[in-house]
């Protein structure tokens, strides 16, 4: 085998590159692929408004004509200022159960980052939070979910072979939806309410939401997820992408919002029915049946729902405001017939968050990992 490494860009490439994550998982039945218009967007500067802060390149493996591997380098200057650091990103990778193609792989993209000045790479991870971010090293046999890479367990040896340490951990839990909400749940979430004089808003018009709340909610996230891992907040024009790609896709009875007596937004939970199996039946693309699939999964039946996106503003975050979102949502997850909540992936050290889980039965069935190595 004589590995070659060609640097790639352009919309044809781009999409070559995502079909080859496509072809390499297509026999998993656990793995979800990415639609390869949304990923190819991701991936280009006139796309996505992270190119105002980031910089990228992608590079494929091959084996004569043959596409064996990828790899996308990063570079975050946003959170490289914040944080102090000359630090380079390894990301949207993949490839075949083979040394040499790993080793050429990651090769390429140390160089591209030494050659940027960077003294570190970690990974892997996207441009923000808002991309796919950990490798997955518990939970081979556990779906994947819309928003969470998936690998293969060889990737762990590859990574781990080149040098690369454990620089963070995510968990992931399988949250099964009560028959009612738990009585210690509920007493929390009305005591917080009335002494917080807080209260749960819900809409039924995308227009009217996006209108009042659109852009708030991603503003809320910025700053409650400010001190996070590897946290990019998220600019002006990020949140206008967002609010478009996001709000639109959600059933509104999913969404919570608690607002205080000032009407100011200090809480949001989103919940979307899962798209692992609509995914996977559309096998990136949306057309010809793609998008049948994926509106059968937002708007029919489904028995697992996904945690988007749940934030409280920082000084509401040791209040117990949560339970509020949680109070309001359980009862739609049961109309709906949902048995269980994917959490999606929560920092290892989070017990803000992790704590919430306790008052339903849960088990931590996935964790994936950042690695690090200094250049």
């Amino acid at each position: 085998m004589e590995i070659t490494i060609r640097e790639i860009s352009g919309k044809k490439a781009l999409k070559k590159y995502v079909q080859f994550n496509i072809d390499l998982y297509k026999e998993n039945p656990y793995a979800v692929p990415p639609l390869i218009f949304d990923e190819v967007g991701t991936l280009s500067p006139d796309k996505n408004p992270a190119f105002e802060f980031c910089e990228s390149v992608y590079y494929m493996a091959y084996d004569e004509e043959k596409p064996v591997g990828r790899i996308a380098g990063i570079i975050n200057h946003k959170v490289n200022e914040k944080c102090g650091k000359k630090s380079a990103r390894f990301g949207f990778v993949d490839f075949i159960d083979n040394t040499e193609v790993s080793s050429a792989l990651f090769n390429a993209v140390e160089k591209w980052a030494r050659e940027k000045g960077m003294e570190e790479i970690i990974g892997p991870l996207g441009f923000t939070d808002m991309d796919p971010e950990g490798l997955l090293i518990e939970g081979y046999d556990q779906p994947g979910t819309m928003v969470a890479i998936y690998n293969y367990p060889y990737y762990v040896n590859h990574i781990t072979r080149l040098g690369y340490e454990k620089d963070n951990d995510w968990v992931e839990f399988k949250i099964y939806v009560p028959e009612e909400i738990p009585v210690k749940h509920k007493r929390i979430s009305d005591i917080v309410q009335a002494k917080y004089k807080l209260k749960v808003l819900k809409y039924n018009s995308i227009k009217k939401i996006v209108k009042d709340y659109g852009r708030k909610i991603f503003e809320l996230i910025n700053q409650a997820y400010a001190d996070l891992y590897g946290y990019s907040a998220l600019s002006e024009k990020q949140i206008d992408y967002y609010v478009k790609m996001y709000v639109p896709m959600v059933r509104l009875e999913n969404v919570s919002l608690i607002v205080n007596e000032k009407e100011e937004l200090v809480g949001v939970g989103i919940a979307i029915p899962s798209m692992t199996k609509a995914l996977q039946k559309a096998k990136g693309k949306l057309f010809p049946f793609g998008f049948i699939h994926i509106l059968k999964a937002l708007r029919g039946k489904n028995d697992v729902v996904d945690l988007l996106l749940v934030a409280l503003r920082p000084d509401y975050q040791n209040t117990g405001a949560n339970a509020l979102l949680f109070s309001d949502l359980i009862p739609v997850f049961i109309k709906n017939g949902y048995k269980y909540a994917e959490s999606n992936p929560e920092l290892e050290e989070n017990g803000k968050v992790q704590s919430q889980w306790q008052y339903f039965e849960n088990v931590q069935h996935k964790r994936r990992r950042a690695y690090k190595k200094r250049l």
